[in-house]
């Protein structure tokens, strides 16, 4: 079986159509979280992804969209979208969000939006904080989002620590008896200096994964999105993958 692996897409759909242009074939989608928030096609994200076989889960600008968060743990420009995507979602979209888990165990790998210990909040960012995530899951795989940066995150179980690996890697990820947890870094929103859209290949028949990125006309979302007057900063950090 192979997967595509997705994340934080955040209602960008020329990003996702490009990285659904650019992957090699796929049997079925995992997707992280975060349909929506930040950008301007909610509704046709939502709608695009279920033209293919594929598991979801909710993020936390999903529940932002839904009323299930209080909003003013967001800064201002991410409050605004989110009141936004409140307005423009459709009932179908909003049934769809609603019905999503925060969690998901399929095939062996653990996957959650944010961390297996918060699966809708806690940020994973560094060895740390990826350590004391071990604990709360029991399989090899943990599969996470919300960051926006592709990373791997390596238990050593001897040495009681985690090791960090930033791609892009020189060859495949195989995949052994290390415990890891992985993020395939965000579709529509990067945030490692990289503004191209990054998702990830799951072959379950050789046991690898490979991190990808594709380039999209930004341009085309950041007029979609100061046509219906989202914020500014999100408009402009597109082009920066900040």
């Amino acid at each position: 079986m192979h997967y595509l692996i997705i994340s934080d897409v955040h209602a960008n759909l020329t990003a996702l159509e490009a990285v659904l242009a650019d992957a090699p074939e796929f049997d079925e989608i995992w997707c992280l979280g975060d349909l929506v928030g930040y950008g301007p096609n909610p509704n046709e994200c939502i709608e695009r992804i279920q033209d293919f076989s594929h598991v979801s889960m909710a993020g936390n600008h999903d529940w932002a969209a839904l009323g299930k968060l209080d909003l003013s743990s967001f800064n201002t420009d991410a409050r605004d979208a989110s009141i936004w995507t409140q307005a423009e979602l459709s009932p179908a979209a909003r049934e769809y969000l609603n019905e999503l888990p925060i969690q998901i165990e399929k095939d062996g790998f653990n996957m959650a939006h944010a961390s297996p210990r918060e699966p809708i909040w806690e940020y994973i960012l560094d060895a740390n904080q990826a350590y004391a995530n071990f604990e709360h899951f029991s399989a090899s795989i943990c599969l996470v989002g919300h960051t926006h940066i592709p990373i791997v995150f390596e238990l050593d179980e001897q040495r009681r620590r985690c090791e960090t690996k930033i791609p892009p890697f020189a060859n495949l990820l195989e995949f052994d008896q290390t415990r890891m947890i992985i993020n395939p870094g965000s579709v529509g929103q990067p945030r490692d200096g990289d503004p191209r859209a990054s998702y990830a290949m799951l072959d379950l028949d050789a046991m690898t994964w490979e991190f990808h990125r594709v380039a999209y006309p930004v341009e085309i979302t950041q007029e979609r999105m100061r046509a219906r007057g989202l914020p500014r900063r999100l408009v402009e950090r597109l082009e920066m993958g900040r």
